[in-house]
C-alpha cells in the first residue's frame, strides 16, 4: 500500500474538474447533526488514494467535540467503518472544526459528522465523490533535483565497485599495479550497464504503472444531441472509463433521471431547466416547447445506482424557432407580471469561500409573495455559471449533494427523512412556505458568474437571474 500511495503522489492525479458540479470540485452542504445545525466543506483528494479536507462550522454554540469518519456510501465498505478521527476546533473561531480524512479508492464515499455537546449527540452524513480525472506532471524543480540526485548515486555506485576492485586487496600506500587498474574498468564498466540497465527497467515498471493507473483517471459520459421536430433525442456515450455496458444502473433524483439545463450561448440570457424521460437504453428524449433559434450549452445531470452523480456537457445548434409549451415541472428564466425576485447576498463574493446566498420573492407591492410551493420536493433549485461556460453548479438549499445520493448515506434503520438536510422548510405545509431561500456554496475561481435561482409560487415556476462577480 506504501508504493501505491507514493505513486499515486507523485502521478498527482487530480479531480479538479469535478463531476456533477463542472469545474466546481468542492462539497458544500448545509445540515444538522441531531439537534446541531452546521455549514460542512468538503475539499475533494487532488489524488486517489487521497486525502478530502473538512471543514465544518456551528452557527450556534453548545459544539463539545467533533468526530469525523470516511467509509464508501453504499457495500460492506459502509458498513465496516475505521475509527473515527477527532476534528481540531480553531482558535480563532471556536464554531470551526477542521480535519483530514483519507478516501482510499475511486467512487462515492461518505463523511460521517458525529457531535456531541450540550444537546446529546448527532451525527450527519455526506456524500462526497472522490475520482481522479487527469494527470499532472512533475514540478520541474523537482524534477531536476531528483535527475540530479540519481546520476549523482549512479556514479558513487559505479565508483565504489570501481575502487573496491583496484584497491580493496591492496597493503596500505601501495599503488595498484597496471593488472588492478583494468580489472577495476572492467568492473566499472560491467556495474555501469547494470545500473543503466536497472534505471531502464525500473522506468518500464514506472510507465507500465503510471499507464494502468492512467485507466482509472475518470471519463465522464459522453453525449450527442439531435433534433426532431421539437423533440430533443440524447444519446449517452461511452468514453473508456469503468462504465457499464448498458446505461441502466441511473437512478432517479428528485423523481427525474436527468435534470437538463439549457443555456443560451453566448449571453448566458436564458436558460431552461427541463427533465428528459428514458426512451431506450441511453436515450432520453424532451419536448423543447418553445424554443428560439440559436447555440445552447447543455448540461445533464444524474446519478448513478452507486450514489455518484455526474454531469453530461454538449452544444446544440437550433436552426429555426421551435413553438410549443413547457409542460409538468420544466421551466425557463420568466417572473409573473410585477413579481420580482431580490438577492440579499454578501456584498463581497470571495473565491474559494462558503459563501450563503439569499434569495427573496416579492409581489408587485414589494412584500413577500404568498402562495409558495415545493418545486421538485425542496423550497428552490438553482444553476451556477461561469461566463465562459467553465464553471456549472445545479445547487439545492441544502447545498450541491443530489437527494439521490443523500438518501443512499442514510441507515438502513433510519427513519429520518433524507430530504431533511434540505433546510428546515421540507417539514412545513405548503401554505407556511416563506417566499425567501438559502444556499451554501464556494464559487471555485475569481471571475463573472450568473445565478438562476427558481422557486414555486401558485403553481408558477418562478426564475431570477442575477449577476456576480467573485473576487480572488
Amino acid at each position: 500500500m506504501g508504493r501505491l500511495l507514493t505513486l499515486a503522489s507523485m502521478l498527482g492525479l487530480s479531480a479538479a474538474s469535478a463531476l456533477a458540479h463542472v469545474g466546481s470540485p468542492d462539497v458544500f452542504f448545509e445540515g444538522k447533526a441531531g439537534e446541531y445545525r452546521v455549514f460542512v466543506t468538503i475539499r475533494t483528494p487532488q489524488v486517489i488514494p487521497g486525502v478530502a479536507e473538512v471543514e465544518m462550522r456551528f452557527p450556534e454554540p453548545g459544539v463539545e467535540q467533533v468526530k469525523i469518519t470516511p467509509t464508501p456510501l453504499t457495500g460492506l465498505g459502509a458498513k465496516f467503518a475505521p475509527t473515527a478521527d477527532t476534528a481540531v476546533q480553531s482558535r480563532q473561531d471556536t464554531q470551526m472544526y477542521t480535519g483530514a480524512l483519507w478516501m482510499m479508492s475511486s467512487g462515492e464515499w461518505q463523511v460521517r459528522i458525529n457531535v456531541t455537546g450540550q444537546k446529546g449527540a448527532g451525527e450527519l452524513r455526506v456524500p462526497v465523490p472522490a475520482l481522479a480525472q487527469k494527470t499532472m506532471g512533475m514540478d520541474r524543480t523537482m524534477a531536476g533535483i531528483l535527475l540530479a540526485l540519481m546520476v549523482f548515486l549512479a556514479a558513487g555506485i559505479v565508483s565504489i565497485f570501481g575502487a573496491a576492485s583496484r584497491e580493496g586487496k591492496l597493503p596500505p600506500g601501495e599503488q595498484p599495479s597496471p593488472s588492478n587498474i583494468r580489472r577495476a574498468r572492467i568492473v566499472m564498466a560491467v556495474t555501469a550497464v547494470a545500473v543503466v540497465g536497472i534505471i531502464f527497467l525500473g522506468n518500464q515498471w514506472w510507465g507500465a504503472e503510471a499507464a494502468d493507473y492512467s485507466k482509472k483517471i475518470f471519463k465522464p459520459l459522453g453525449v450527442k444531441p439531435t433534433l426532431n421536430g421539437r423533440f430533443l433525442n440524447l444519446q449517452l456515450e461511452h468514453t473508456g472509463w469503468m462504465q457499464p455496458a448498458a446505461f441502466d444502473d441511473l437512478v432517479p433524483d428528485h423523481g427525474y433521471l436527468m435534470h437538463l439545463f439549457l443555456v443560451a450561448k453566448p449571453d448566458q440570457s436564458r436558460i431552461w431547466h427541463l427533465h428528459p424521460a428514458l426512451a431506450s437504453n441511453g436515450v432520453f428524449t424532451q419536448d423543447l416547447g418553445s424554443l428560439p433559434a440559436g447555440k445552447y450549452q447543455l448540461f445533464g445531470d444524474i446519478v448513478h445506482r452507486t450514489g455518484l452523480p455526474e454531469t453530461v456537457v454538449t452544444e446544440l445548434d437550433v436552426p429555426a424557432a421551435i413553438d410549443g409549451d413547457l409542460q409538468g415541472d420544466d421551466s425557463t428564466n420568466t417572473l409573473s407580471d410585477g413579481f420580482k425576485m431580490v438577492m440579499e447576498s454578501p456584498a463581497t463574493v470571495k473565491a474559494k469561500t462558503l459563501q450563503v446566498m439569499k434569495f427573496k420573492l416579492q409581489d408587485a407591492s414589494g412584500q413577500p409573495a404568498t402562495g409558495m410551493e415545493l418545486y421538485l420536493g425542496m423550497p428552490a433549485h438553482a444553476a451556477v455559471l461561469k461566463n465562459d461556460f467553465a464553471v456549472f453548479s445545479h445547487l439545492h438549499p441544502s447545498g450541491t449533494v443530489p437527494a439521490a445520493s443523500l438518501a443512499m448515506a442514510q441507515p438502513a434503520d433510519s427513519k429520518a427523512d433524507p430530504h431533511a438536510g434540505h433546510n428546515m422548510t421540507m417539514t412545513m405545509s405548503t401554505a407556511e412556505l416563506p417566499a425567501e431561500v438559502t444556499f451554501p456554496y464556494g464559487f471555485p475561481e475569481p471571475g463573472s458568474y450568473r445565478m438562476f435561482v427558481q422557486m414555486k409560487r401558485a403553481g408558477k415556476v418562478e426564475t431570477g437571474v442575477f449577476p456576480i462577480t467573485v473576487t480572488q
